[in-house]
Parts: structure tokens; C-alpha cells; sequence
């Protein structure tokens, strides 16, 4: 039983501390308007990346840096070894002796792979920029007294200016670049510069990359046939027509992401997680969330549990009568499906069968390097950003997703298309990726605080319409699936629904990244993962401890999934649900918003 305390019975101190930027509307205040429009402004001419932020990291390291004489030594000593070490190789390697490298990327960086790189000079230059980069990491990191946050913050900011001066982005300095240029007589180039001019024009008139009208949902993607059943200001309830004539007793609820179109788990036919539950005789519901304007910007979070994910529910739960729910959340989905969860289970609602979250995170701790940008000078940059627009563009977010993988998602990128003058052929993924959504800002704003700045779900602190919600109470088996390579939901992170102790839960690591990952069809090559059951009262286990005690399996996670539903689903089987009624075709009208 939750209770909650008044707010007027708390220290005004407090609970301003509790609550430091309450939704101003009409009542703000004229000087503090103008800041807020200042800031705004600002925040909209550096890509909501907070200055002050950034300033307040740089001072912390570069002060704690100056009263650190024996760091400095050992800087100084670390440069002179390394300078040493590129001598030497580069004295054997320039006159073709045999030699070894005086350092090894990093496993994760593709950027010097190629065979062209071993030769000289151009191995003095990777080489050299490779010790570069070592050092700096060593310059900005390992300093006492400086803060976790302003650490991280300072090297990644060392780390992106030198992946800007990476001899890979220049034409002198790039023999696969020189390559091209001599062998196509400066096509390369022609072509590049097409593609640049192709993408400004793109970009200045909003629209999407080249390629992503091939992958148009209702045509080639999100082709699974269904029909909308509900509608309401926040998400459309899609039910998919039935592919077998008997199905499990038990439905199947789908909750997104709401910061991005639902068709991940719809994709092209081949790689449909939707089209393959169905075809493994379930009766499957997809929430598809409304893309908000400025007219939605005092929507916030208990509106996405209440009219998004409850409201989906009791749908599912009228047109399913005598049924309990399996339900499935992906990414912040995930998270709002399991708050969700917990909100049901304090009023008594038993409602749900099991939970599935997909890369989604419910403890915030440690949510990997978009951590980054949040703190409370960063929220409250975004916030006033979002106060002047009443919603946040997902394409001012995509900036910063794509600094945590700028070798990847930039640089790269940059080479390939504007110095090789190649364009890497569009996958329904990367369309998928770049069909962008808004989030309104006072649910951004609670999301920001609540969950990633507060951590308040985990730590039993969250309020769903005022009264506290404790994860514990959910009490339903769960399926949690992690990525290996998420940049999002580090999978260290998502393993931390292990301390969640009142139910059972398989995990599961599975090879890819946040989406590729969950995207990952039997058949698809080179996946595998990890999977291990925790029955409820068990003991925990780390998460090194976790992969070393799990069972390794080869190929796609969909397939245990699947058997782990089919046991979730104790009802047996009935004849298969025609969809006969609906407000029109799946996928709906949400979903075509721009």
C-alpha cells in the first residue's frame, strides 16, 4: 500500500529543491522570460549543449590539474617514452626492416583497418596519432579531486576534438582517399561534392536522407497486415490480423519507444518481430504513439502511462476479455511499461501476465556515456529550449547520440560519402532511423530528471499521480534482453533489473548494438548470445560473473524468447481472433506524422 505526503506539509525549501523548474506557462515571471528566451536562443546556436556545462568541467579538471605537480611528471615522462617508442619505429619502418607497432587500436576502431595503413608514411601517421590519443586520455583522466562527471565530460570532449584531426578525414593524409583520387583521375571528389550539395539541400528544406523513399511505411515497411482499433490524442492501438487459425489464449501488447516511430519491430517482412509472433500464433497489439506539436507540449509522463500505456491495456483487455497480457517494452517503452507495471500492480489491477523489456534501462546509475549530457545545467538548457518550442526536435538529440559514435556515425561517414564519393546503400534500419520524432517538453523535462538526473524509479522515489511506485511490487516473470554494444542502454545498466528480487527473469546479452540487436531475425549471420534463468529468491550476480556463468548460444535470441511465451501463455489455445472492426488500415495515421 503506497502513501503519499501532502506537498503543502513539506518544507517549501524542500520541495522546491524536490522539484526546481515546475512548469511556469502564463505565471512566468517577465525577467526570468527573458533568460529563459536568451537561453533558448543559445541553446538552439550550439545544439542544446550547455556552455556553462561544458566550462564548469574544463575549470574543475583544469585546476585540479594545475595543483597536481606529480601528475604533470608523469604526463611529461609518459610523452617522452611514447616519442622514444615512434622514433624507433619509425627509424626500422623507414627503411622497410621488419618492425612492431608501437600500438594497436583500440577493438572497437575500425578507422585504420585497412592494408593501405601499414605503409609508409602513412603508418608514421596512424601511429603517431594513435600514441596522440593515448596520451590525452592519460592527460585528462586519473586526476584526484576532479568529479566523475567533469572527468568523462573533458575526455570526451579531448576525444572528439582529436577524432576531428584524425589523419583519416584529410585528403594528404589518407591513402585510400590518395587512392581513389589517382586511380579515378578526381571522380572521387565530383562525386563527393554532388553528395555534400545533395545533402545541404536535404537538410535546409527538413528532408530525410537520400534513399529513404524506398522504405516507406505501409509499402515496404510496416507491412503487416492489421487494423487500427483505438485512437485517442496520444497512441493508436494497432491489432495485426491473425496468420494461423489457433493462437495462444494469452495476447501480446507491444509498448515503443516513444521517441521514435514503432516500425523497428515492423520492419521489411524478413526482419518483422511482429510478423514473426504472429506467425508463431500469437495475437499481437502495437501501441503507435501520436508525434506531438507545440500544442502538446504539458503533456508529461503520468499522461504517457495513463492515456498511452494503461489506456492500451485496457483495450487489449477488453477485446481479449478473460485474458491476462504479455507485454512487451522496448527501450524507454520498456521503462514506461515497467512503471507502468508497478503503478497497476499498487492499485490492485492484475492485468499482466509477464513483461519483456527489450534494451530498456530501469535503473539510471550508470546509463553509459549519454550521461554526458545530462546534469542539472544541461537539463535546464534543454528545458529552456524546450519552454521557447514546447517540444524537443529528435534531430537536436541526434547530434549527441552521434558523438558517442562519431568514428562511425561522422567521420566516417564524412570519408565515405564526400572524399570517396561513395554512398552506402540504405538499409530499412538506417530509414527507420532517420523517420525522426518530437518529444513535448514537459515529459522530456520529467524523463530527464526523474528517471536519468534522479534516478527515482529504481531508488523508489518515482510518483505516478502523486503517490510513489515501487519496482519491487511488479511481481510478474520477466524476459530483459541486452545489447552488447548499446551505447544507450548499456547492457551493465539494463542487468541491473537483477536487483529487482520479487520475481523470476531470464536474461538475456545478445551480440549487435541498441537496435540491431533487438532487430536480429533467426538467420540473421553472426549473431549469438547469452542467456541464463534467475528464479525468484536466488542469489545475485554481478554481471561478470553473469556472463561467465551463462549458457552460450548461437544465432538469433528470437527463438528462446519465444519458447519462454509459450510458457508464459498457461491458457492453451483458441481459435484465432479476426480483426473484423477498426478505425482504418494498419499502420495507421500516427505514424505517417511529420
Amino acid at each position: 500500500m503506497s502513501y503519499s505526503v501532502p506537498p503543502e506539509s513539506i518544507s517549501p525549501l524542500l520541495y522546491q529543491r524536490a522539484n526546481p523548474r515546475e512548469p511556469h506557462g502564463d505565471e512566468t515571471e517577465p525577467p526570468e522570460a527573458a533568460d529563459r528566451l536568451l537561453h533558448a536562443m543559445m541553446a538552439s546556436a550550439t545544439g542544446g549543449v550547455a556552455p556553462t556545462s561544458l566550462a564548469l568541467a574544463a575549470t574543475d579538471w583544469l585546476m585540479h590539474l594545475a595543483m597536481s605537480p606529480a601528475k604533470w611528471q608523469q604526463l611529461v615522462q609518459k610523452a617522452y617514452r611514447k616519442n622514444m617508442r615512434w622514433f624507433s619505429y619509425a627509424s626500422q619502418a623507414g627503411f622497410g626492416a621488419p618492425c612492431e607497432a608501437c600500438i594497436e587500436p583500440l577493438a572497437q576502431d575500425q578507422r585504420f583497418r585497412s592494408p593501405a595503413w601499414q605503409i609508409w608514411p602513412y603508418n608514421l601517421m596512424q601511429q603517431a596519432f594513435l600514441l596522440n590519443q593515448q596520451w590525452w586520455h592519460n592527460v585528462t583522466t586519473g586526476i584526484d579531486g576532479v568529479t566523475r562527471h567533469h572527468e568523462q565530460v573533458v575526455s570526451f570532449a579531448a576525444r572528439q576534438l582529436l577524432d576531428m584531426a584524425s589523419p583519416l578525414n584529410f585528403v594528404a593524409t589518407n591513402p585510400d582517399v590518395s587512392a581513389a583520387a589517382w586511380r579515378e583521375g578526381g571522380a572521387n571528389f565530383l562525386r563527393g561534392a554532388l553528395n555534400f550539395a545533395e545533402d545541404l539541400q536535404r537538410a535546409a528544406t527538413g528532408q530525410p536522407p537520400a534513399g529513404t523513399e524506398q522504405f516507406r511505411p505501409g509499402h515496404e515497411v510496416a507491412v503487416t497486415p492489421g487494423k487500427v482499433i483505438f485512437r485517442n490524442h496520444l497512441i493508436e492501438v494497432i491489432q495485426y490480423d491473425p496468420a494461423t487459425p489457433t493462437v495462444h489464449a494469452e495476447p501480446v501488447l507491444i509498448v515503443p519507444a516513444w521517441i521514435m516511430k514503432y516500425y523497428i519491430l515492423d520492419l521489411s517482412p524478413h526482419n518483422s518481430l511482429v510478423r514473426h509472433l504472429v506467425g508463431r500464433e500469437h495475437t499481437v497489439f502495437m501501441i503507435s504513439w501520436h508525434n506531438p506539436t507545440a500544442a502538446d507540449s504539458e503533456l508529461g509522463m503520468d499522461d504517457y502511462v495513463r492515456d498511452g500505456v494503461m489506456a492500451a491495456i485496457d483495450v487489449v483487455s477488453e477485446r481479449v476479455q478473460g485474458q491476462r497480457i504479455n507485454a512487451v517494452g522496448y527501450c524507454l517503452g520498456g521503462t514506461l511499461l515497467a512503471i507502468t507495471a508497478a503503478a497497476l500492480a499498487d492499485s490492485g489491477r492484475e492485468q499482466l501476465n509477464s513483461l519483456t523489456l527489450l534494451a530498456a534501462q530501469t535503473d539510471f546509475s550508470e546509463a553509459g556515456e549519454l550521461m554526458l549530457f545530462i546534469d542539472e545545467g544541461q537539463i535546464d538548457w534543454l528545458e529552456d529550449l524546450m519552454w521557447q518550442q514546447g517540444y524537443l526536435d529528435n534531430r537536436q538529440m541526434a547530434g549527441a547520440f552521434k558523438l558517442l559514435r562519431s568514428n562511425d556515425l561522422v567521420w566516417s561517414v564524412a570519408v565515405n560519402q564526400y572524399l570517396l564519393g561513395r554512398r552506402a546503400p540504405m538499409t530499412d534500419l538506417m530509414a527507420w532511423n532517420a523517420d525522426a520524432t518530437r518529444m513535448p517538453r514537459r515529459m522530456h523535462s520529467d524523463y530527464l530528471r526523474h528517471l536519468f538526473l534522479n534516478n527515482d524509479l529504481f531508488s523508489g522515489r518515482y510518483r505516478f499521480d502523486g503517490d510513489p511506485i515501487a519496482l519491487s511490487d511488479i511481481g510478474k516473470p520477466l524476459f530483459a534482453v541486452a545489447t552488447m554494444r548499446d551505447h544507450v542502454s548499456p547492457w551493465r545498466s539494463v542487468h541491473k533489473i537483477h536487483l529487482v528480487p520479487n520475481c523470476d527473469i531470464t536474461f538475456v546479452l545478445t551480440s549487435g548494438g541498441h537496435n540491431a540487436g533487438i532487430v536480429s531475425e533467426p538467420g540473421h549471420p553472426g549473431r549469438s548470445f547469452y542467456i541464463a534463468n534467475r528464479p525468484q529468491g536466488e542469489l545475485y550476480l554481478d554481471p561478470d560473473t553473469w556472463v561467465a556463468a551463462a549458457e552460450q548460444r548461437v544465432g538469433s535470441w528470437w527463438p528462446a524468447w519465444l519458447t519462454w511465451l509459450d510458457q508464459m501463455s498457461v491458457s492453451g489455445m483458441v481459435a484465432a481472433r479476426a480483426v473484423e472492426e477498426g478505425l482504418g488500415a494498419a499502420p495507421g495515421n500516427y505514424v505517417l506524422e511529420r
